[in-house]
């Protein structure tokens, strides 16, 4: 019995011709719906040649060759990497320091911005504060 979730991604019906092989040396079992000896893209059982594990007619075959119907699929810009300049470390006892001025400076600054002045990441922060 084949699952439900197969036959319906296989196209494959009730009744539908399968086609299964074997490679001996893996043990590697594989199944499809029969189609026989028929292209693929049209159908046709007419000039029909085989080519890697499909079926193509002559026209399907020469409208592929000279990209006849040929949707162009347009390709992606991939962004070029935006390099962040590496940050420098820097001794914990000159942080603890520049945070106690800050602290000073601006109580009432947020986590992340005491972060920002002091060029490290916002979980450093409270770190350093323990440390003060």
């Amino acid at each position: 019995m084949i699952p439900k979730e197969m036959r319906r991604s296989m196209d494959i019906g009730v009744g539908d011709p399968l086609e299964f092989y074997i490679d001996a040396e893996t043990g590697f079992l594989s199944m499809r719906k029969y189609t026989g000896a028929s292209c693929k893209m049209c159908s046709s059982v007419e000039y029909v040649t085989y080519f890697r594990d499909s079926f193509l007619c002559k026209r399907c075959i020469h409208e592929l060759k000279g990209n006849i119907g040929v949707s162009h699929i347009p390709v992606p810009v991939v962004k070029e990497p935006t390099h962040q300049e590496k940050k420098t470390h820097q001794p914990s006892h000159i942080l603890i320091e520049r945070l106690r001025e800050l602290i000073r400076e601006h109580p009432n600054a947020r986590q992340g911005e005491y972060a920002k002045w002091l060029g490290v990441s916002q979980g450093r922060i409270p770190q350093l504060k323990k440390l003060l």
